[in-house]
Parts: structure tokens; sequence; C-alpha cells
């Protein structure tokens, strides 16, 4: 956690504050006492959190008012001593010392005032002392417990819990919470289970509850609240009001153990070592991927929040998933960028899809959805990074003439208006008559499906760059396939997509297919030195393929396993390319393996 530093300040001489101190480390009563005790260390191993302690004497005989705020300043608590016997000390608790602490401290910082200010402002000293023990250093009593609530009161502090005055729980607190309870509603059917219960208590206790014990627990909650217990188990209101129990008890390091299990700092925000665990080094040539448990954990998250099992999620089953986090991450263009149905609504292939793009794309931004989701709680990993897998140097996939890689890019470049926006909208199959409905401020740059080659499922990402020649950046340039789109109705259309090939692409390795799109208008001749066809012939490149997505259905998908194996199979002959045994066995495989895909989910969908 954390090196605390405990400071002891008397309000008047002779309290006994330094005998306290020289009791604790020596176990017996001094017989001669300094004017102030040296710094000491207690070490991590012998204090019950686990935290090495400084603890720092004070004494106005010896040390200035300077030096008295500057360790006021440095300590994390602050311990003000006074002789049950000598009034004037107890007055000068209130009088002088606790004003003094407050002017030198931030609102945050901890007096022992977690357990005393309240009292002296609002109860006698009678009933102070009714309530907690006196210590002694002359017969050893409640020493080892002093030092105990001053960790306590830096380790797990009431302050950012609850309200004293209110007697309720904070609202970040019951913020945070809701979460927790919510990540671990495994169901999402609101309430949890013993099966559930037990594995939250395993997760931040390390230890079940025997069922007599969670009966118990669920008997303290019905006296107490009313609905704190549906269908015999544990309700959000149920769950807020044990916690509020335990630190009305002085049991908040239960509370604290389980917020820091979740990852809360503090100030109960989640950590930012929990969100973003290490920083991924990606190396060149190299992608980012989630790997199968990973998958298997969205799946689950995607089943727990489809309510009327339709295979897709709506706008009100999408904001409940996303309710864990502490902002909307999908906006509309998400809608744009993967596959949903004829609502609109994102299906189980397109929310898979969005994720293995965030993957890609920002792997930071992953581990941080991840995190908000609490897959490593979960999943039962030490981070949510156990989710990634980053790729082999695509270089060595080269030599091999095999991948290990699930995801491949295929940047689009093309002239204004040469059909790439309808080319990216028709993979996720719309066509041109569903385009028009789509807003432009809602449209998206990128487009991510799946496509079968040989029976294996792989996600193709499409990327629309933006056609300034001049000014094409590295990221613009770095991918597994070009494909090159030129209108086929617009004769001035063919000369860019040649021009960018002729520069970036032509003496790299990386494979290009150009595409002849809006091809059920008239072809036109391209103002162009070879016409588009001669110009493949020239560079090695398949000839063009005529495209369009102004169809009646959806439009052909061929085109993309083509990209998608061309992607796979850099090294791939130009024989093979023209071959159509070739690509009749690829597109076969790409229709049954489609089918099956689909028929699979529903399949387990209904087991579940």
């Amino acid at each position: 956690y954390m090196t605390s530093s405990l400071s002891f300040f008397p309000p008047t001489a002779k309290v006994g504050k330094t005998s306290l101190i020289m009791s604790l480390v020596s176990e017996e009563f001094p017989q001669v006492v300094p004017y102030r005790a040296e710094e000491i260390t207690i070490p991590a191993d012998v204090t019950p959190e686990r935290v090495p302690t400084h603890i720092v004497d004070y004494s106005e005989a010896e040390q200035t008012d300077e030096q008295l705020s500057s360790e006021i300043s440095k300590a994390n608590v602050i311990c003000i001593v006074y002789a049950v016997n000598n009034k004037k000390s107890i007055e000068k608790v209130t009088s002088h010392w606790i004003p003094l602490i407050n002017d030198n401290t931030d609102k945050d910082s901890s007096i022992l005032k977690e357990y005393f200010y309240h009292y002296f402002i609002n109860e006698s000293i009678k009933m102070l002392m009714k309530k907690y023990s006196t210590c002694s250093a002359k017969n050893l009593k409640n020493i080892s417990e002093l030092f105990y609530y001053a960790q306590k009161a830096v380790l797990h502090p009431t302050g950012p819990l609850y309200c004293p005055e209110e007697k309720r729980m904070k609202p970040t607190c019951i913020k945070a919470l809701t979460r927790i309870f919510k990540v671990s509603d495994l169901d999402n059917d609101g309430i949890l289970n013993d099966n559930e219960l037990n594995f939250f208590q395993r997760t931040c206790f390390n230890a079940p509850l025997a069922s007599q014990a969670l009966e118990d627990v669920k008997n303290v909650v019905r006296k107490n609240v009313i609905d704190g217990v549906c269908d015999n188990g544990l309700t959000l209101k149920g769950f807020l009001f044990l916690h509020t129990l335990f630190i009305q008890r002085g049991r908040h390091e239960t509370t604290w153990t389980v917020l820091r299990r979740f990852g809360y700092d503090d100030d109960l925000e989640l950590h930012q070592d929990y969100l973003f665990p290490l920083t991924l080094k990606i190396p060149p040539d190299c992608t980012t991927e989630l790997n199968h448990n990973a998958y298997l954990f969205l799946q689950s998250v995607f089943d727990k929040h489809d309510k009327d099992r339709d295979c897709a999620l709506s706008p009100e089953e999408l904001k409940d998933l996303f309710d864990v986090f502490p902002y909307m991450p999908w906006g509309p263009d998400v809608n744009n960028t993967v596959c949903t149905n004829d609502e609109g609504w994102i299906t189980y292939q397109g929310y898979l899809s969005q994720w293995t793009l965030t993957t890609y794309l920002d792997v930071q931004r992953c581990l941080e959805y991840l995190g908000y989701l609490g897959y490593s709680i979960i999943s039962e990993q030490e981070s949510q990074a156990a989710a990634i897998t980053v790729t082999r140097d695509k270089k060595i996939d080269l030599q091999k003439k095999q991948t290990q890689r699930s995801v491949f890019r295929c940047n689009i470049f093309g002239d204004s208006g040469s059909g790439k926006s309808g080319f990216l909208q028709a993979f996720l199959g719309r066509n041109l008559m569903r385009q028009n409905t789509v807003s432009e401020e809602h449209m998206s740059y990128y487009a991510i499906s799946t496509a079968y080659v040989y029976g294996q499922e792989k996600y193709l990402l499409l990327h629309e760059v933006f056609p300034d020649f001049d000014v094409l950046s590295d990221t613009d340039l770095a991918c597994d396939i070009v494909c090159l789109v030129y209108d086929a109705s617009n004769p001035h259309s063919f000369e860019y997509c040649a021009r960018v090939f002729k520069q970036y692409f032509m003496d790299t390795k990386t494979p290009c297919m150009m595409i002849a799109a809006k091809s059920d208008l008239q072809e036109t001749k391209q103002l162009y030195a070879l016409t588009p066809l001669e110009f493949c012939r020239k560079h090695k490149m398949p000839p063009p393929q005529a495209f369009t997505c102004n169809t009646a259905d959806a439009p052909c998908k061929d085109i993309y396993t083509k990209l998608t194996t061309m992607a796979m199979h850099p090294h791939v002959t130009q024989a093979d390319l023209k071959s159509s045994t070739f690509w009749l066995r690829v597109s076969v495989g790409a229709t049954v393996f489609a089918v099956l895909g689909f028929a699979m989910y529903r399949v387990l969908l209904k087991q579940r």
C-alpha cells in the first residue's frame, strides 16, 4: 500500500506521548524519558497491514513552530495525546491542536479525528472515555492498539466512505460499490445468488463463506432492509446496506479490501495501475489481438446483457452493458463500423468485431475497457494484460509463408467520389439504398467484420485513407494489403490510384488489388497512359475487380474474401491469383463456415 508516517503532538508538556513511543519499542515503561524520542521505523513484517511505519515525536521545548508545521505537512496520520488527569491538556485538544493541524493540512489528511475529532466537537469527554479505552505506557495498556488504529486511519480511512453527520455512505462510495455489484452479478439478474456471493468472497478474501454464514448474512439484511434479499439472493440495496453496517461498526477495512480488490484507489477512483497494468511494447510489424480467453469473456458479457436473446444489443441493453464505465465508450459511428441488424442494433458479430478493432488500433484503450468490465477479476487473471496477444514480426510470417494472425488490415485508397465509403459499408452487408440513410456525421473511416479463408475465421479491418496524396503518414501506409478503388464511370478516377501505387507501394512486398467501383454504371475509358488492366499486368497485380453496392440485396462479399486471402498469403503467386479453382475453394469455404459459425452461436445460446 504505502509507507505511513505517524506524528505525536501533546496538548501540553508531560502528557506521556514520548513514553508511549518508547514503551511500544522496548515493551517496558522507561524510567528516564527524554523531551523527544528519536524517529523510529517499524518494519512492515511486524505490522498487521504489512506497511512500514515511521514514528515521529514532537517536543515544544526542542523544536520551532516552523519544524512543527513541516512535520504536520509530512505526516500521514497525527495522534494527539492528552492526559486524562489534566483538564488543561484535554481542553487544549480542541482549542489549539486540532485548529492548528487543520490549518496546516488539506481536508483529506488524517488526524486521528477518524476516531476522536467528531466526539471532541459533538460529545462530552465523558462519552468519549466511555466509547474508547485510554492508553497507559506504564501498564503497557492498549499501546499496540493505538498504533494499529493510527495505521488504520491511513490505510482504511472512513472519510471517503461515510458521512457521520448524515449517517450514510458518500455518493462516490455508493457509485463504486454499485459497479462492483454489477460486475459480480454474473447473470445480470440484479441479485447476487449463493454462487456469485461465494465467488465474490473468494475473490476479495481468499475464502468462501460457509452455507450457514451466508444465511446469517442474508438474515441480517432481511431484518433491516425491505427488498434487501430477493429470491434468496442479495440485491444491490442489501449489498450497500451490508457495507454501511461494516463502516458503522468500525469494520471499514472490509469495505476497503473489496474496493481495492476491484481496482479503486484512496480517492475511490479506479487506479491507473489497474486500468493500465503495463505498457505493452509493440515492436514494428507486430500487432495486438485478443486471445481465446478474452473472447470467451466478452461473449459471456454479451450473453449477460442480451436479455431478449435476439443476438443483438438494443440501445437499452448496450447502455446497461456500459453502465460500469464512467462514460459511454461507443459513439454512433460504431454502428457504421460493424455489423448491425435491420433495426441498426449491434449484432453479436459486430460486438466482437468492435472489440477486435479497439485492440488492434489502441490496445491501451482496450485494457482500460476490460478493466471497467472486471476482466482480471472475473477471469481470475493477474491483470487484463493477460487478454492480449502480441503477434510475431510480419517478416517472420513472410519467411515461413504462413501466419498466426487473426486480424488483417486493408487500407483503402482512392480519389474523392471513387466509392471508398460505399466499399466499406458494403462489407457490413449494406447496399446503396441502406447506405443513403446513414447520417454523414456518423460515418466511419473503418469497417471490420469476419471473412472465412480455407475454413478459418479471420477479421478483415478496412480503413479508408483520406485522399490527400502529399500527406500520407506511416499509419496510412502500414497494412497487410492495399485496396486501390477507382470509379469505373469517371475517366479521371484511375490516375490517382496509379500515382499512389507507383509512389508508395510499387517497391514494397505489400500485396495490392485494384477495385473498379460503381460497375453498375456505364464503364468509361480512363484518361491514363495504360488501361487499368494493362497497368495491373505490368505491375503483376490481379486484374481489376468489378464491384458495386447498388444491389437489391446485400452486396456480394467475395471480394472481401479475396482481400483477406491475399493478406494472409502475400507470397501467393500471380498464377494462383488468376486461377478460378483457387478462388472457388476460398469462396465455398467462406460460405459454408459463415453459415456454420452463426448456427453454432445459436446452438450455444440455447444451451446457455
